[in-house]
């Protein structure tokens, strides 16, 4: 399977982003764990997506299958009307004989 980014960020750049401190700068700890937090968001999500990609694939795959098996299973129906007026037609021949005729 080709893999699409649908996001900007894989989790290993988000875990590799290097932040330049300051004199009052954020704490890094509570940035670290945030960070941590998204990174596992982001692969849940990405799994979640590659998932679902590959559930859709799946059920396009029966779609097809099962509209050309249904395809192949119906009738042309101007072929089957006729045949159906051709047999009604003998069978009343043959119930009535000439009497239709008469």
């Amino acid at each position: 399977m080709v893999e699409k980014r649908i996001s900007h960020l894989t989790p290993k750049e988000i875990l590799e982003k290097e932040f330049k401190t300051s004199l009052k700068g954020y704490n890094q700890d509570e940035v670290d764990k945030f960070l941590d937090i998204v990174i596992k968001d982001y692969e849940m999500y990405q799994k979640r997506i590659e998932t679902l990609e590959s559930e859709n694939a799946r059920l396009k795959l029966e779609a097809d299958k099962l509209s050309q098996q249904q395809t192949r299973q119906t009738p042309i129906a101007g072929n089957t009307n006729y045949d159906i007026l051709k047999r009604l037609s003998n069978l009343e021949k043959h119930v009535f004989g000439s009497k239709l005729f008469d």
